[in-house]
């Protein structure tokens, strides 16, 4: 009578080993829900992804390098790793931000807790705030080609903004 059933086992261990692949298919976005964080930190249409729940470290891959833009331009490398905590993303690698047509690397990624509805880039020179209804879905992320991409990220020439009117457009965004 037992017998009927073996053809079932087979069948049973693939659809429990596929599940956790299945559930990795764009589960970065509920590992950031899950630190507090918007899914919408990172674009759609990444290809890998890992986190290591011990220390949680992660790492995604990108089909290609891409630019968002929210009420700045932000770009993402094809690798994009830091390290997730609640409410935050630290040792943050793979993410500029665009500032007075100057790219910065985004050190670090941060909302309140209990949110207050804003969201910090934390770019060194200043931290940028936006609103975190920006980021509530995952943006499409337009590629750009690798060439633009290094002229773009290099710093301006001189000739642009005096530095004393730097100081102060950071002054009035902080």
């Amino acid at each position: 009578m037992g017998h009927h059933h073996h053809h079932l086992v087979p069948i049973l261990c693939f659809i429990i080993a596929a599940l956790p692949l299945a559930w990795s298919q764009d589960s970065i976005h509920d590992h950031l829900r899950l630190y507090g964080l918007p899914p919408g930190i990172l674009p759609k249409g990444i290809t890998e992804f890992s986190v290591e729940p011990s220390d949680g470290r992660f790492r995604v891959k990108l089909p290609h390098p891409c630019n968002v833009k929210f009420e700045s331009q932000v770009h993402y490398d094809l690798n994009v790793t830091g390290t997730l905590s609640p409410g935050k993303i630290s040792e943050l690698s793979g993410i500029s931000a665009q500032e007075l047509f100057l790219w910065f690397p985004v050190k670090d990624i941060h909302v309140d807790l209990p949110s207050s509805g804003l969201i910090y880039f934390d770019v060194g020179v200043v931290n940028k705030q936006f609103s975190l209804s920006l980021f509530e879905s995952s943006p499409d992320c337009a590629a750009v080609d690798p060439d633009d991409t290094q002229s773009s990220l290099r710093p301006v020439e001189d000739g642009g903004l005096p530095p004393e009117s730097l100081v102060q457009v950071h002054i009035s965004t902080l």
